[in-house]
């Protein structure tokens, strides 16, 4: 009994030290996977940290490290300078010219959807016979997805009414000149930030439909503005001619105008990274000069729809239609291709020119243009420069 009872403590001994020793190695294996899992977490806090280190290194690279792609932020410049030309808005001024009963007001109104000359009332012939050319200018604001255009118009009611032609042309030649030098005052002043640019930037010149293309009175006209503005000739009513008289009259007039030496517009040369769909339409464009157009703003019905056009017994002419006219051609020459370059011209061109002429008068004269002060402070230096004179 005793020896079975010894050797049976002696197993319950043994069997507990075997459980004490496997707690403890199980308690060891637990610690280990601790710091297993402690060491695997130090490290991969350790990778991230590096990671978004090694990112911060590329972001904020130095100037001398070549390795690194660096971004300064000058990429934007063209949408700060779209931002702030949006924010200031666009000046557009387009002078009409040409005789009465050519249908200027109503191409102006189709132009620009709009009724500019709801009130005007119309002259008869021998009101017009003695009525000398007036100057009209109409100004509105048109806005379109965000972008806001102040647009003036200047209407010359009465131009080549008169018998005597020469009068009707020196209020429009009086008027170009004169915008011109309202702008250089503006520009020599001290207020140049807030410079309103009135200047003529566009002549839409309407050529009469009747007669051997241009009329002496347009040759004379032409050449005495064609270095102070953009010409843009058009055949007016091209609605009263054939298709085939529309393309003769085109060809005189380009003819009579090289013969004369009179400068139109001239359309830029397309860039050579331009896409060939702009390239086609800006080679149409070119090709329409003098723009045949007819103009409308009554809406009949064709086929269910609706559509800008005059009725006639053999038919509808219709205004959008680019076979029938020109009229869509030059709406999208006038507003949405060449608008800035027509300004860019009038800036860079005539009004170049016309500052380079006037300084060389001033030269040869020998005068200077004085200033204009304020009444006070006119008083003011003049008192201070008696003192002074003392």
């Amino acid at each position: 009994m005793i020896i079975t009872t010894a050797h049976t403590t002696g197993s319950v001994l043994a069997a507990a030290n075997s459980g004490r020793t496997g707690l403890r190695m199980e308690a060891m294996m637990e610690r280990g996977h601790h710091q297993i899992r402690k060491d695997s977490a130090s490290s991969v806090t350790t990778s991230i940290s590096a990671t978004r280190r090694r990112r911060a290194r590329r972001t904020f690279s130095s100037p001398h490290d070549k390795d690194e792609e660096e971004y300064i932020g000058f990429a934007t410049l063209p949408e700060q300078v779209h931002r702030k030309a949006v924010k200031r808005g666009f000046d557009f001024t387009l002078m009409v010219l040409g005789e009465s009963g050519l249908g200027k007001s109503t191409l102006i109104n189709s132009l620009f959807l709009t009724e500019l000359y709801k009130d005007r009332q119309l002259n008869n012939v021998e009101d017009r016979i003695h009525k000398t050319t007036q100057i009209e200018k109409k100004q509105l604001e048109i806005e379109e997805r965000g972008v806001r255009l102040r647009l003036t118009i200047v209407d010359t009611p009465g131009f080549n009414d008169s018998v005597n032609g020469e009068e009707s042309n020196k209020p429009i030649i009086n008027y170009i000149d004169s915008q011109f030098d309202q702008y250089f005052k503006d520009e020599s002043g001290l207020n140049r930030k807030n410079i309103q640019d009135n200047r003529v930037h566009c002549c839409l010149y309407f050529v009469s439909p009747f007669g051997h293309g241009l009329k002496p009175v347009d040759v004379d006209m032409m050449k005495k503005i064609h270095q102070k503005v953009n010409i843009v000739p058009l055949l007016a009513k091209s609605d009263m001619l054939t298709p085939s008289e529309v393309k003769k009259k085109k060809a005189k007039i380009l003819q009579e105008i090289e013969q004369h030496d009179i400068q139109i517009y001239e359309f830029p040369e397309c860039d050579s990274d331009e896409d060939e769909e702009f390239k086609k339409q800006d080679q149409e464009l070119k090709l329409a000069v003098p723009f045949a157009i007819v103009g409308a703003n009554t809406v009949v019905e064709v086929n269910g729809k609706r559509l800008r056009g005059r009725v006639y017994p053999w038919g509808i002419v219709e205004v959008d239609n680019p076979n029938h006219c020109d009229f869509i051609r030059l709406r999208q020459m006038l507003i949405s291709t060449h608008m800035q370059d027509l300004k860019d011209v009038t800036a860079d061109v005539h009004y170049e020119n016309y500052r380079a002429t006037y300084l060389a008068d001033q030269m040869k004269t020998g005068k200077e243009r004085k200033p204009t002060w304020p009444p006070g402070l006119s008083q003011g230096l003049s008192l201070v420069s008696a003192v002074f004179n003392r």
